[in-house]
């Protein structure tokens, strides 16, 4: 009898304790791994939204010749530009629905002539955080 009893007693406080380490070094090495994933999905949304506004800038230099001012800015894939230089052929419906925001929240920045070449479009990502994670439509 007495020695049925023994082997139903459960675990020892030294067994658990292993596991309780074993379980802290797993984490202690997926953790950082998984806990990284959501920047690196906002910087793959970033480059998407570039690229999505890049190809809209393009449509509207063919159809205007030109791409609009840095003053125009992006919006002038949403509305009619009213400043000038007015577009020639701006398309009825714009070019976009809407402009998006970048994934931190933030109005993407604009500028044409850029300093990367005809256009730049940028997100400047988690720079409002202490990063310096810049995301640029020459970066594609």
């Amino acid at each position: 009898m007495t020695r049925s009893r023994r082997f139903s007693r459960g675990f020892t406080l030294i067994e658990i304790m292993v596991v309780l380490v074993i379980l802290g070094v797993l984490a202690a090495l997926i953790a950082p791994k998984i806990l990284d994933r959501p920047e690196q999905a906002r910087v793959l949304a970033a480059k998407q939204d570039i690229a999505t506004l890049s190809q809209a800038l393009k449509m509207y230099k063919l159809d205007n010749q030109r791409y609009p001012s840095t003053a125009q800015g992006l919006n002038a894939l949403v509305q009619k530009p009213t400043a000038a230089p007015m577009p020639v052929n701006w398309r009825d419906g714009g070019y976009l629905e809407r402009l998006p925001n970048d994934p931190w929240g933030n109005p993407y920045k604009y500028s044409s002539p850029g300093l990367h070449g005809d256009f730049d479009v940028i997100s400047l990502g988690s720079a409002g955080e202490g990063n310096s994670t810049v995301i640029g439509s020459w970066m594609q």
